[in-house]
């Protein structure tokens, strides 16, 4: 390589570098004046000790590779995208064309096969060069470049920040090239160790494995591919001599600027060409060429195909978010690097092969689906999608999709609504949201918890409208340990209808609101969190999760990744397993390295999830709020989801094999999801049906599906219980009698009454019904404003009206004779009715005496 001219120094300056060199050429003379010499590293006298004194071998690191995350197609792996800060590949010597050797040899080092590492005529002829201020052919041989670009490679690996850094930075690259005797001292006694321990075919190849050939372009077989669209193996001695220049110039001699194209030129890249064809006149000097084919090069044109290789997430298309999620994997991951700019530099210099869980079939049926209903725009809502999906008992993510196109870029991101930078799929620490509400979804873990409680699925509870007072619902982890009241006739439901006694399977099945809050007030809000964490549910930001009642309908937020997660915990008898991205990493030495694992745990008992799957398998099911979801023929479980207002939807679902959550929704503002029709012509709330049947359906294709374990009869029916008779007992007797079969007791207030005033009315469900143990009885008390009618069924006319002096009488029939005899009345004698109150009673004619019969 050419020194480089001496910049504004004076004749003094020249001399002292001149003198400098000088005492560095005659130092090896000394000590390397012959290959022998040098290689065996002698001393001839004193001044060898400084030389001998430095390190004997220079340390190499890996090279700087580009990282490459693979998808799967079938069998195969597809590359999904290249991180580097240094494109290059690094090749063995046998997959280098010989033009390229010779052309490095002839034009950087022609003595290098014969020197120890040093070449003594190079150095003095390259420090007289310093002085006269010309550029000849360099005085550093092709080792000692070698030495200097493993030296560049270190600084290149510093973090680059701070101030600090980048002082420390800037260091690093004087010491590595500045033109100094010290410098040169080091570079040539680590040449002189690296010659003593590789071959001269193994330096060649490392030194053009290692080039900068401008940009980012570093290495021969990354050179050939960028600039001539080739292999290293294939390029001919032109385009060899052509690459090799550059690495004598690399900012002024590559050949992707038209800016350095010279008109006039034979054939523009005059400089390059200039370079060029010298060293195919040094390859003909060194008979590396014949006179016809050095002719027939330096005839050549320079035509470059320039081929560039595209880096980052953002050439992965509609799966660039999953690629952003597999980076943001690994800088978050300690065993990639101490902090997150070790970890950065790794993925960008490490030559990793990452091998990723994507499903590219998958993902292809998750693209479109989403593509077809959920707009990249749209004038009424900045409208969000995200479809995502992961294999039970694995963790493995599948696919991960949403409605806006990839980029990081600040100036595309301003330019239109369709581009975005945030992975709505993914928790804030893996590049995602701060999450969506996430609705009824919710409801699955007050489900666990209710069973867990011994609960069966055909208990009742109360699922009116109504009060909670203060007290109501215990939440054991907060201050005081139980929630003030609730708001006014606290919650509604999604639908009309849906009041009165309602089983956990109905609440279930039809999602109502007001039964699964009813649930929750014979709970602890704080388990009911514990059994979602269980799941591996935790908001999107990471903080903890909300324990108010308003938390059972689903108010926390959370991103899709952690909702598809939990159901596919469901679905696998109960076992959730962390998601993981990335199946196996290979570094770039060869050799496999430890991936992130996904951790699995038993969230609850097998029967428990087993009872749940049947009750979310009813909910696909005619009646079930997403029924028409499943149309596989496998046994699938799925949940709906809708926030106050409709502004987010949501439908997991999931089988023994894939589980995949749906969120559409706004990203900001506020838009009623029921009142758009955004696409095909119906809402969003309409279509999420579609759109997981449409995505479950590729699933179950590809992946399959088993039967979901039979459920717990004894959750499912319930120890059932028979009401007991409550009339005329007091509240407290009632309550304890009820404690006693393991009923729950509810305030149901007064009501009129034969009772006296504050003993027991009625109940619901009434007295003599069968209901599961645990089961909530309403209990009525009476105010004592009624009375039961008296039984005149049979008397006559006169004695009923007496009987019936409270009240109003009117009779019909009988003739009108106060000896007619009442048939019938109503209301029904025992009727609970007001003094006062109407009877009307039926009559029959009296029977006429008997009369004596005839004596004997």
């Amino acid at each position: 390589m050419s020194a480089k001219k001496p910049q504004a120094r004076g004749a003094l300056g020249a001399l002292g570098a001149f003198i400098g060199m000088s005492a560095v050429a005659g130092l090896l003379v000394t000590a390397a004046v012959t290959p022998a010499i040098a290689v065996t590293g002698m001393a001839a006298n004193d001044s060898i000790g400084v030389f001998e004194g430095l390190p004997e071998y220079l340390t190499i690191d890996q090279l700087a590779q580009p990282t490459t995350i693979y998808a799967k197609k079938g069998d195969s792996n597809v590359v999904l995208a290249t991180f580097y800060s240094q494109n290059r590949l690094p090749v063995a010597f046998n997959q280098i064309s010989q033009a390229v050797k010779d052309a490095a040899v002839a034009g950087e080092d022609p003595r290098f096969y014969s020197h120890g590492g040093v070449d003594i005529q190079g150095t003095i002829r390259g420090a007289l060069s310093t002085v006269v201020g010309h550029d000849t052919q360099g005085g550093s041989s092709i080792t000692q470049q070698y030495v200097k670009n493993v030296l560049l490679q270190k600084c290149e690996a510093k973090p680059q920040k701070t101030k600090a850094e980048l002082k420390a930075y800037q260091q690093c690259v004087d010491d590595s090239t500045g033109v100094t005797p010290d410098r040169k001292i080091k570079e040539m006694k680590y040449a002189i160790g690296l010659e003593k321990k590789y071959s001269k075919d193994q330096i060649l190849t490392e030194y053009l494995n290692i080039a900068g050939f401008g940009g980012s372009i570093y290495g021969i077989e990354a050179a050939a591919r960028y600039y001539y669209n080739v292999t290293a193996a294939a390029l001919s001695p032109a385009q060899a001599a052509s690459l090799v220049a550059i690495v004598n110039e690399p900012t002024s001699l590559k050949l992707d600027n038209p800016s350095s194209k010279t008109n006039g030129a034979a054939n523009g890249y005059a400089a390059n060409k200039d370079r060029r064809d010298y060293i195919l006149q040094k390859m003909y000097q060194y008979k590396k060429l014949t006179k016809a084919q050095y002719e027939a090069a330096v005839k050549t044109p320079i035509t470059p195909v320039i081929t560039p290789s595209t880096r980052g997430c953002q050439t992965a298309g509609g799966s660039a978010y999953f690629c952003d999620y597999v980076q943001r994997v690994f800088l978050n991951d300690p065993s990639f690097g101490k902090d997150e700019d070790t970890r950065a530099s790794n993925l960008n210099r490490g030559g990793y092969k990452i091998y990723t869980s994507l499903d590219l079939d998958l993902q292809a049926t998750a693209e479109g689906t989403l593509a077809s209903y959920v707009p990249q725009t749209y004038d009424r809502a900045n409208l969000g999608g995200a479809l995502v999906g992961v294999q039970p008992g694995t963790g493995r993510v599948l696919y991960m999709a949403q409605n806006k196109e990839y980029s990081q870029d600040p100036d595309v991101l301003a330019s239109s609504p369709k581009y975005s930078s945030v992975n709505f799929n993914t928790d804030q620490d893996y590049g995602g949201s701060s999450g969506f509400q996430v609705g009824s979804t919710y409801k699955v873990f007050t489900l666990a918890d209710w069973l867990e409680n011994g609960h069966s699925l055909n208990e009742t509870v109360n699922a009116n409208i109504r009060t909670y007072p203060s007290g109501t619902f215990k939440a054991s982890c907060i201050p005081g340990g139980v929630y003030g009241a609730t708001p006014n006739r606290w919650p509604t439901n999604d639908s009309y209808g849906e009041e009165g006694r309602r089983s956990a399977l109905q609440a279930t099945v039809q999602s109502i609101n007001t039964a699964y809050v009813s649930m929750a007030s014979q709970l602890d809000l704080c388990d009911i969190r514990k059994n979602a964490e269980a799941f591996d549910v935790h908001t999107a930001t990471g903080v903890p999760l909300d324990t108010n009642p308003a938390s059972v309908l689903g108010t926390n937020t959370i991103a899709p990744l952690t909702m598809a997660t939990a159901f596919a915990g469901i679905a696998n008898g109960g076992q959730v397993c962390t998601p993981i991205a990335i199946d196996k990493i290979i570094d770039g030495s060869g050799k496999e390295v430890a991936a992130p694992a996904s951790k699995c745990s038993q969230a609850v008992d097998p029967q428990i999830a087993a009872t749940m799957a049947y009750a979310l398998k009813r909910v696909t099911m005619g009646g079930g709020t997403a029924s028409g979801v499943n149309n596989t023929g496998k046994d699938m479980l799925a949940k709906t989801g809708t926030t106050d207002n409709n502004e987010q939807l949501w439908l997991v679902a999931a089988t023994t094999k894939v589980a995949g959550a749906y969120w559409v929704g706004n990203i900001d503002g506020h838009q009623n999801m029921r009142q758009i029709y955004p696409t095909h012509g119906t809402t969003p709330a309409l279509a999420r049906t579609a759109v997981m049947r449409a995505m479950m359906a590729t699933a179950v294709g590809k992946y399959g599906g088993d039967d979901f374990a039979s459920p717990s009869q004894k959750l499912l029916q319930g120890v059932q219980v028979t009401v007991p008779d409550l009339s005329g007992k007091s509240a407290a007797d009632a309550k304890s009698i009820l404690d006693g079969l393991g009923l729950s007791y509810t305030d149901g207030g007064a009501q009129d009454g034969v009772q006296p005033a504050g003993t027991v009315s009625s109940s619901n469900p009434a007295a003599g019904a069968s209901v599961g143990k645990g089961s909530e009885i309403t209990v009525y008390t009476s105010n004592g404003t009624l009375v039961a009618l008296p039984n005149v069924v049979g008397m006559k006319l006169s004695d009923a009206q007496s009987a019936l002096n409270a009240f109003s009488v009117s009779a019909s029939g009988g003739g009108g004779s106060p000896d007619s005899v009442v048939d019938s009345m109503n209301p029904g004698a025992g009727t609970a009715v007001k003094p006062g109150s109407s009877v009307t009673l039926a009559l029959k004619a009296a029977s006429p005496p008997s009369t004596p019969g005839p004596g004997n």
